[in-house]
């Protein structure tokens, strides 16, 4: 297994649980002797990039996803396929209002390239709206980023013909 799959599947394992042992790690990840260096350099290079982190609790050593970490976690399951949630229409629409200072800058595109990965339609900078039922994927990130007021998340039945239009011809660009 190559060092960078080992590292999504790390992140993987940590954004199910808030923390997790070293050993839980191990026994999580089916290792053969040679791969175990692969792992503690993936564990190394993932805590220098600022990904994960250790904790102490007594004398066990625990790791845990860091704010960017979980930032990542929820671009890889967006990278998967099968990670998605349905892809049929429910007959609900979702409206993702996004309102992020200059200053956040970095934190609102990382957003942009999520609503775009997860099948958005960008209607103004700020409106995005989908048809699919990713909310609660926006949900968590809302949470895990304090975003009470920058993100505001609608979910309704109903929309104007206009913007349904308008939708659609985003959806075919």
């Amino acid at each position: 297994m190559k060092k960078r799959d080992f590292s999504k599947k790390i992140i993987k394992i940590l954004s199910e649980k808030p923390a997790i042992s070293a050993g839980e790690l191990e026994k999580k990840i089916v290792l053969d002797k040679d791969s175990q260096y692969a792992l503690n350099r993936s564990i190394k290079g993932l805590k220098d990039a600022g990904l994960i982190e250790s904790i102490y609790s007594g004398q066990n050593q625990y790791t845990k996803l860091t704010k960017e970490g979980k930032k990542r976690a929820n671009s890889l399951k967006l990278e998967c396929e099968n990670a998605l949630i349905s892809n049929t229409w429910d007959g609900f629409w979702r409206i993702i209002l996004l309102d992020m200072p200059e200053d956040r800058k970095s934190e609102r595109e990382a957003l942009r390239y999520l609503l775009k990965k997860a099948g958005f339609a960008c209607l103004k900078n700020s409106v995005w709206i989908s048809m699919y039922p990713f909310e609660h994927l926006f949900t968590n990130i809302k949470k895990d980023l304090n975003l009470s007021t920058e993100l505001i998340i609608i979910v309704t039945d109903k929309i104007d013909e206009e913007t349904e239009k308008e939708f659609i011809s985003c959806i075919q660009k």
